[in-house]
């Protein structure tokens, strides 16, 4: 056993026996689990968490295929590799070998290093799999997309995680059998809770603590000031992805722009990718924000383009004078709750027929049955406005919008209180 391997890498499964979770995509009968068995594979997005098996399914698949198997990470790799394996992938497709591409951090490549793949995908030259932590309706091209099979990969139980580290301390050879280690069910559930679903996580904090624990016994005192002692809650180079991206945005929300800009310092400063805190930001615009101030959404938005055009290390400054203005912004969540609202009464009412005063008209037959009859048009009347109603029959006089007074929304709240009244 090389001890040099990460413990991660190490453990990692190396048949579909072996792997944990995932069921709804692995299980007996599940699609994914038979293409991999089949070696029948086409084109697929793996989509999910950190440490959730992304790679090690790649590598799974890497061991039943026949097909020529190749590596890379969008991290490292450009458009040249990209072009180099194509061209060897079509050497080989000569000789009736099929290759696979497994490109680990696809959203990494910006769309035009995407469209890269397209031509050799669709001519069959390649068979792609890629690797993302990232939403693909966001980061991947739609036509790289649509020539793909997406499977989301979900976050790993507590009980996975478990059985996991179970494994790793049980397994002579590429795990910690080794040392004999025991490990309480309290010490056992806190590791399992601290991991957060991710396994890489659970593995990276197991092997610290296994190369520093005195005797055979870990307990549960011992984990917790060897994470401490550590600072081991890490993602992406030294914060916890989920902590700091919560506490940046309750931050924004609480309208303060030290602790706002604190916190893009520490993602910034352990590597977070521009373009997924540009995006929280424009959802944060509508979300929080919303017609307080509607050039909040117009800053955020012209702020992720700006990023995704630039690159770091520039967009930081972007990124900063994007969060100080939405931190400093007056605060409305209407927006948000009108939908909410909105889609509860489409979920849970009956939903009564579109007023025939309201609905298109474009035939004689149509016409004929009362469609756009009565209909009174706003701009025909004084301030473009006419009393009307526009909703259907049961849900008459409801209320899904409710401005508040702060911002450019108190403007609207005065408009609509007046209009209602009339």
């Amino acid at each position: 056993m090389n001890n040099n391997i990460p413990l991660a890498e190490r453990a990692r499964p190396k048949s579909l026996k072996d792997f944990v979770g995932q069921e709804h995509l692995l299980a007996d009968g599940k699609i994914l689990r038979s293409v991999i068995e089949s070696d029948n594979l086409t084109s697929i997005i793996l989509w999910g968490p950190p440490g959730t098996g992304k790679t090690t399914i790649a590598r799974i698949i890497a061991k039943n295929t026949k097909s020529r198997f190749v590596e890379f990470s969008a991290v490292t790799s450009g458009v040249a590799d990209v072009r180099k394996v194509v061209k060897e992938a079509q050497e080989d497709l000569r000789l009736g070998q099929k290759t696979i591409l497994f490109a680990d951090e696809i959203h990494r490549f910006n769309k035009a290093q995407q469209d890269a793949f397209l031509p050799h995908i669709e001519n069959g030259t390649i068979i792609l799999i890629g690797a993302t932590t990232e939403n693909p309706g966001f980061e991947i091209n739609s036509a790289l997309l649509s020539r793909s099979r997406l499977f989301k990969l979900e976050s790993l139980t507590d009980k996975d995680i478990k059985r996991i580290l179970k494994n790793v301390l049980k397994d002579k050879k590429n795990g910690l059998g080794n040392q004999n280690l025991n490990i309480d069910s309290k010490s056992l559930d806190y590791l399992a809770s601290f991991a957060n679903g991710d396994a890489r996580l659970a593995l990276n904090v197991l092997e610290v603590i296994a190369s520093e624990v005195k005797g055979d016994k870990i307990t549960l005192d011992f984990v917790k000031q060897a994470i401490a002692s550590k600072n081991l809650r890490w993602d992406k180079g030294g914060d916890n992805h989920y902590d700091v991206i919560s506490a940046f945005i309750k931050s924004m929300r609480g309208s303060d722009p030290d602790a706002a800009v604190h916190y893009l310092a520490r993602m910034i400063s352990s590597g977070e990718d521009a373009k997924f805190i540009a995006r929280r930001m424009v959802i944060f615009a509508s979300e929080d924000i919303g017609n307080a101030d509607p050039h909040s959404l117009i800053l955020a938005q012209s702020t992720a383009d700006a990023v995704n055009f630039i690159g770091m290390p520039e967009s930081q400054l972007i990124l900063s004078q994007c969060v100080l203005y939405l931190a400093s912004a007056p605060k409305s969540n209407a927006s948000k709750m009108a939908i909410l609202d909105a889609l509860d009464d489409i979920q849970n009412k009956k939903l009564d027929p579109i007023p025939l005063h309201l609905r298109n008209a474009p035939t004689k037959l149509a016409k004929s049955l009362g469609h756009g009859k009565d209909y009174k048009y706003p701009h025909d009347y004084k301030e473009n406005w006419v009393k009307e109603d526009y909703l259907p029959e049961n849900l008459r006089g409801k209320k899904y919008y409710h401005p508040t007074e702060n911002g450019f929304e108190g403007k609207i709240k005065d408009k609509l209180g007046k209009l209602r009244k009339d």
